[in-house]
């Protein structure tokens, strides 16, 4: 795998730095970790952990972090990523929790970067937006209601 290929992660829930995995999975695998947010998408709350859902055109942005992983640890984080967010590595398999996606994130000096987003896998999605609670603001970190310590 080339540097073209390595894209940041954008991570917006218990990878962020402060939460629960961030030390877990990140912790010395990163060389740099951006404010950043992930416009079209919708945040929802998740059992401990949310959910971003696109969102084409909506009024809300997701808050969170581009998190640049170093080049030796790059194919490692990512295995570990897909593991923990249950994506099988396979696009639409309906055992996926969640979908890793190219998604366009702009950090906070306004610059807009292609990154690895996890979002919530179609039959989520489809949950979500029917019967799902939406974080207001798109930041998980302001007082999401039954969220677990982390």
């Amino acid at each position: 795998m080339n540097a073209r290929d390595r894209l940041p992660f954008f991570v917006y829930g218990t990878l962020r730095p402060g939460e629960r995995n961030h030390d877990l999975f990140l912790r010395g695998r990163t060389t740099a970790e951006r404010p950043a947010v992930l416009p079209g998408a919708r945040l929802y709350e998740g059992p401990g952990y949310p959910y971003a859902v696109d969102d084409p055109g909506g009024p809300v942005a997701v808050t969170g972090e581009a998190v640049t992983a170093t080049p030796e640890e790059y194919r490692r984080l990512l295995s570990a990523l897909d593991q923990l967010e249950e994506y099988t590595g396979r696009p639409g398999h309906p055992d996926n929790l969640y979908e890793r996606v190219v998604r366009d994130i702009v950090l906070e000096d306004g610059t807009s970067v292609r990154a690895w987003v996890y979002v919530a896998a179609e039959h989520m999605a489809r949950e979500l937006r029917a019967r799902g609670t939406p974080v207001d603001g798109g930041d998980w970190r302001a007082g999401v209601t039954g969220r677990l310590p982390g």
